[in-house]
């Protein structure tokens, strides 16, 4: 276990106790060298829910690496008439990789997907051993194609997302270097005392109907941060029990980095 994490544990527990947050279904920070576990709270940290756009980390490896996203703002590519829209003007105009990732683009990532082709999307997936691996839910080259980590077939844990996280930091996926390192470029968020940080919010609800339901939204925050040679990996996963603004993934990113900010506070 890395220095000081006797302590940060402490603290943890403290804010965790404090600062309940309804909902809560797991909070993992684990250390990515030593594979120790820092913090886990929460009521479930083992069953498999939607991905929702948390999969965008794995979906950028697979661009880059297959050459379809080159760097962080190429290929930028025009919105369409019939693509998708229920973030507005967000997600209209020219979209690029870095515009894809921080306005979490659903049309961006089906384009994508569909460039890869159904055997080469699979045959990623199934590398990354990426929760229950299931892709079957729809081809990817379907009209209308809704994403088969977005309230469908793909599932994943917050135990599975931490160890796809921990397999990122230390590079033991088999994608080229110049895909982690465009993948941290267009997910770093904003340094918390020093340690850079990388990760994606991720909103979905149960079933595999791809119909979302805000009364039990899933909220996911997920990631990786860094300080030197030490490297710490998240997940957070919480529910809601009604409708709730802003929505379930963007309030567990919050969260998430008040217990970062605390647990930087005793480094």
């Amino acid at each position: 276990m890395f220095k000081g994490s006797a302590c940060l544990f402490t603290t943890l527990l403290a804010f965790t106790a404090n600062n309940s947050v309804a909902g809560e279904l797991c909070t993992l920070i684990v250390d990515a060298g030593s594979g120790a576990t820092i913090v886990k709270t929460g009521t479930d940290c083992t069953t498999r829910v939607t991905p929702a756009s948390t999969f965008k980390v794995a979906i950028s490896l697979m661009a880059f690496d297959s050459g379809v996203l080159k760097d962080s703002h190429w290929p930028a590519w025009p919105y369409e008439a019939g693509y998708p829209d229920w973030a507005g003007d967000a997600w209209k105009g020219d979209i690029d990789p870095t515009d894809w990732m921080k306005r979490s683009v659903f049309w961006y990532s089906q384009q994508i997907v569909k460039k890869l082709g159904q055997t080469r999307f699979k045959n990623y997936v199934t590398s990354f051993k990426y929760g229950n691996q299931d892709v079957s839910a729809v081809e990817v080259q379907q009209p209308g194609n809704n994403g088969v980590w977005v309230m469908s077939s793909l599932q994943i844990s917050p135990l599975e997302q931490v160890a796809f996280l921990g397999s990122i930091v230390n590079r033991q996926l088999p994608v080229s270097a110049h895909s982690y390192q465009a993948t941290e470029e267009i997910t770093q968020q904003d340094d918390v005392n020093g340690w850079k940080v990388y990760g994606k919010t991720g909103t979905g609800s149960p079933g595999q109907d791809n119909k979302y339901r805000a009364d039990q939204a899933y909220g996911w925050y997920v990631g990786w941060a860094r300080k030197g040679p030490q490297a710490l990996v998240f997940a957070r996963l919480i529910q809601d029990e009604k409708a709730q603004s802003p929505n379930a993934g963007l309030r567990a990113r919050s969260q998430l980095f008040e217990q970062l900010l605390l647990s930087t506070q005793m480094r």
